[in-house]
């Protein structure tokens, strides 16, 4: 089962143009926040992936307004599962960075993640 060894057989799976410098799912802080339940986990990993591209996907249609609503949920979801870099680029445009490259960044932090994710629930 996938979810026996989550925090210790994560794969390295980035291989895109830019590689980050950590993992973009923080497991001790949520082994923290499961209080160490290992199905737990993949099933919050699994819902925050379905909610973190519900979320980009609205973002990308909102005014200016509705961004930053958008920006601070995703925000709150990335934090609980310890996706830091996620959270980091929707509090810019929690912040008012709405440019073209704030967006990219945000897009870029929530896809990494998803697919991280997705190759550990494989």
């Amino acid at each position: 089962m996938a979810a026996v060894s989550i925090a210790f057989d994560a794969p390295d799976n980035f291989g895109g143009v830019q590689r980050m410098s950590s993992k973009p799912i923080d497991f001790a802080h949520l082994s923290r926040q499961t209080m160490g339940d290992k199905e737990l986990e993949i099933e919050i990993l699994q819902l925050f992936t379905r909610n973190a591209r519900t979320l980009l996907h609205d973002l990308a249609t909102a005014n200016e307004i509705e961004m930053k609503g958008i920006a601070h949920r995703l925000k709150g979801s990335a934090d609980a599962v310890g996706a830091f870099q996620v959270a980091a680029a929707a509090e810019a445009i929690e912040s008012g960075s709405r440019d073209v490259a704030a967006l990219s960044k945000i897009a870029t932090t929530v896809i990494e993640a998803e697919n991280f994710i997705l190759k550990l629930c494989r």
